[in-house]
Order: structure tokens, then sequence, then C-alpha cells
């Protein structure tokens, strides 16, 4: 076990081109990302069959879309990158909780267990993806790491790091996690504290008695402070003012919402539901405001070698950052169908993020492909449990219907 000073004494840099590297040691199950530059040894002959389907991801929404196609007489296959069932869940925080509860957090065709009124935790959310998994026996084959997607004569060459694989059909389930997004400040290379992103966290104890910023608005940013703010001193850093859902908007209250835009869009009328962005008041949440922690300030103009330094030239020393600053859709697998766009995720234009076109889940501008779960221009809520299902239902819908008519054609 690392010792807490030399835990604070690790200098942890992201590295957006391999994920992030660590001055710091990997605990087993660490999230594994694909070095592009690496050069892997493929067998191009060695899987034969022409899957009707294929799905690229083993988190939620690659099971959501699997329940639907096993409905089906669809021949489909789901590839994962992990060694374990549970997506990206095993490797957030400890004490991370659900903002919905369980009753409203399931996935199609299992309730997870606990109610209307328990929020679920990490590891029991892992546990339900596994049984999830176990219950209807997907074909999934794991680890297998998707290097990137081809259109060929009609069908896809998914190459992976253990051969090629065909399909006339491809969802694209894969998520952000592998992106973790950190903002670029000056003097950030000369820092010398702890810096990290919420993929990165996983308890309080080491900041026991440091000074924290805890940047980002966000449901992450709000829970990890609400954690850090028990043993460390803490200031949150903003872009703009955090608003926080009333405590009565619960997951039930997302669902509907959901439904609400779900039957709009299919009645051809226009809805706006209110955004995701905002805080959800979980239990820790309302702990943490009545203790008077969610204080945010305005972000600090640069780092220096010891601290931050603020708008009005001030200095401050910083043991370390932590950046909940969100993902960015894991997307470079698609790169070789030349449909991966930048779009901007900021006001000020600065921050942006890859995007493929798409209505709904199909995309526009790949005939025969799909994304499921990248957040709301995928489907509203589609990038939670509570969301994910209707997405997946629509696509698996609209692949049999596309597969009927490229046959019949």
């Amino acid at each position: 076990m690392l010792t807490t000073a030399g835990y604070l004494r690790q200098r942890i840099v992201l590295r957006r081109s391999v994920g992030y590297t660590a001055k710091q040691r990997r605990a087993p199950d660490q999230f594994t990302v694909v070095n592009p530059q690496k050069q892997y040894s493929v067998n191009p002959m060695m899987n034969q069959i022409l899957y009707d389907v294929i799905i690229i991801g083993g988190g939620q929404s690659a099971l959501a879309v699997g329940y639907y196609l096993r409905k089906t007489s669809l021949n489909y296959l789901i590839l994962d990158d992990q060694k374990q069932a549970g997506g990206s869940w095993p490797h957030y925080w400890e004490s991370l909780r659900l903002f919905s509860p369980a009753q409203y957090s399931s996935l199609p065709g299992v309730l997870m267990p606990g109610g209307a009124d328990y929020y679920p935790s990490r590891d029991e959310t892992i546990e339900y993806l596994q049984r999830y998994e176990e219950r209807y026996d997907f074909p999934i084959k794991r680890p297998v790491r998707v290097l990137e997607v081809k259109r060929q004569e009609e069908q896809y060459s998914v190459l992976t790091s253990q051969g090629e694989y065909r399909a006339r059909t491809v969802v694209s389930a894969t998520g952000s996690f592998r992106e973790p997004h950190v903002p670029t400040l000056p003097g950030q290379e000369a820092y010398q504290g702890v810096l990290m992103h919420s993929s990165q966290y996983q308890q309080a104890e080491p900041f026991s008695g440091k000074q924290v910023i805890i940047v980002g608005e966000g449901n992450s940013g709000a829970q990890i402070l609400a954690e850090v703010s028990q043993v460390a001193e803490t200031t949150w850093v903003t872009l703009e003012e955090p608003t926080f859902l009333p405590d009565e908007i619960t997951g039930r209250t997302l669902f509907d919402y959901g439904t609400a835009a779900y039957e709009a869009r299919k009645r051809g009328e226009s809805y706006t539901p209110p955004s995701l962005g905002n805080i959800v008041s979980v239990p820790k949440v309302i702990e943490a405001r009545q203790r008077g922690v969610y204080q945010a300030v305005r972000p600090f103009d640069s780092f220096t070698e010891n601290g931050v330094r603020w708008p009005d030239g001030r200095e401050q020393r910083i043991d370390a950052v932590i950046f909940c600053t969100g993902f960015r859709p894991a997307l470079s697998h698609l790169s070789p169908l030349g449909i991966v766009e930048t779009s901007s995720s900021a006001p000020d234009g600065k921050a942006t993020k890859p995007i493929v076109a798409t209505r709904g889940t199909r995309a526009l501008n790949a005939e025969g492909l799909w994304l499921v779960g990248y957040g709301s221009w995928t489907g509203f809520a589609s990038a939670t449990l509570i969301g994910v299902g209707r997405s997946a239902k629509q696509t698996v819908s609209e692949i049999q219907r596309y597969l009927q008519s490229t046959t019949a054609g």
C-alpha cells in the first residue's frame, strides 16, 4: 500500500493519445487503454463467421442492445475490451452511488434490487451487471480490443487485438470512460502537487489534512467534493454557478422526462427535457449542502509550482487538484470510416469533443452503423442505466428493418 505522503507526492498526468500514465502502482483491474501506436499481431482470417450484428463495448449500453437482439433470430457478438463484466463501473470511485433510485436504474428485463428509495453503490451496480450477463448468457468475447472499423463490400471489417471479425451491421457502444477530459492551463507542467481526473479518484483518505481543489459542476464533482470535504480543506471551482435539481427530482422524474421525450418524438412533436447536467440531490449531496460545502468560485488562471494563481493575482498553495470535467466519446475505432467530427462542448468554443452525425442512434453517413449510449445526441439520458433501454430497443428495431431491406434487395 502507498503511504499518504507517498501518494500525494506522485504526479499524475493524463495523455489524451494513450489514455493516461501515472507514477503510481496500477491496480490489477485498472482500465486498460489501447495505444494507437502499438502494432498488434492479428490473423485477418481468424474469424470466418459473418455476423448480422457486432456490438463494440461490454457495458450497460451493449447489454441493453444484446437484450433486445436475443429476442430476434439475428446472429450477433459482443466484443468487450475489459477482463470482467461491468463496463466502466469497476473503475469509478469506491463510494460512488447512483443519482437515481434502484427501481428506476434498471436495464430491460431485470429490476435492480433496492426499491424506489434506495440509491445503489458502485459495487452493487457492478454485481447487477454481472448477474444480468449471466442471466441472459450473451455471446461476449473478452478481452478483445477493437482497433478499427472499416466498410468493405457492403460489410464491416472489425479489426481487433484477436483478429478480424466481419458483420453486416455494427453497434458502437464504447461509452466515454477511455477518454477523460482534463483542461490544459498555463503552468500545469511545473505543478508539483497531485493532478488527477475523477476517473482516477478512489477514496478521500489520501487527501486527509490537505488543501484540495475540486474542478467541475456536475454530479461527479458534487459527490467527490462531498466526500473529500470531510477530511480536507476544499475549494470548489466551476465555470458557472452550479445548479441543483430540487430534492423531489429523482430517478423516477428523470424516467418520466425520458418517456415524455420518446412519446413526443413518436408523434412528431418537439420536447425539451430539463438538462441532466444539473446536480441531483442524492443523500450524500444533501448532507454536504447542510454542512455549507457547496460554495463555488470561478476558475483560477494558472498553476504555480506549489499551487494555483487566481485572477486577482493571489497565489494559493494547493496539494491536489481533482478534475471532475467529464469525458469525451471513445470513437477512435470509427476514424477509418471518415465520419467522426468535432463539436464544441463549451460556451467559449475552446473545449471540443468527437461526435458522429446521427438520427436517433443511426449514423447518417455510414450505412449499417448505430451508436448507443453516448449521451443526448444518441437519445435522451442514453448514457445512463435508466435511459439506455429505450435507445437500445429502437436501435434493434431499426437494425431488423435494415437487414430485411438489404436482404430483400
